[in-house]
């Protein structure tokens, strides 16, 4: 079963762009994938700012990117780029990081003008991480994210509905490379 490990960049405990990677996960679980998310504000900053990747919760979080057959990078959108935060992490991964992987990318904000984050700013540090892969992704108002005061947080349908057509091209190729990897190791193991 492919692993998909959810980065979110929101340096917030109570994001959108939080809500938005939970209803991705629940998608890709209810498709039978293996989920797990990692908030990156949740690794000790000093740590995180000083690179210090031996240290125990880093390297594990290093591992788990590793191990991934899928990601998905999730990040409001913060003066047009994906915040600092995240930024941070991605630069303590290896050159080919990302090397056979498909991911998703995920971004959130307040307005239209920063629909295009994901091409100009996300995209290209993705491939410079060698992804082998990165899906359409998508971009959400933050006002189609309803946080529910005692109430579930939801999306609204149209931003659901998109989001989940993403999520799903994304499964698929996940999916695809998984299966190409394992007739690739058993095609050489024969």
């Amino acid at each position: 079963m492919p692993r998909i490990l959810a980065l979110t960049g929101s340096p917030s405990v109570h994001s959108r762009t939080a809500v938005v990677t939970d209803h991705a996960l629940r998608r890709l679980a209810h498709a039978g994938l293996d989920t797990a998310h990692l908030a990156v504000r949740e690794l000790p900053a000093a740590d995180l700012l000083a690179a210090r990747t031996g240290q125990p919760e880093l390297r594990s979080a290093l591992a788990a990117v590793a191990e991934a057959d899928g990601l998905v990078i999730a990040t409001p959108v913060y003066k047009a780029s994906y915040t600092g935060i995240l930024k941070a992490f991605l630069d303590l991964l290896p050159q080919d990081g990302l090397a056979g992987k498909t991911v998703l990318p995920l971004t959130t904000g307040g307005s239209l003008a920063h629909v295009l984050t994901i091409d100009y700013a996300l995209r290209p540090v993705l491939a410079a991480l060698g992804a082998r892969h990165v899906t359409a992704g998508r971009f959400l108002l933050d006002s189609t994210i309803e946080r529910g005061a005692g109430q579930p947080d939801r999306l609204r349908p149209e931003a659901e509905l998109d989001l989940y057509q993403a999520v799903d091209e994304f499964a698929y190729a996940v999916n695809a490379a998984t299966a190409t990897a394992t007739a690739a190791t058993a095609a050489v193991t024969t």
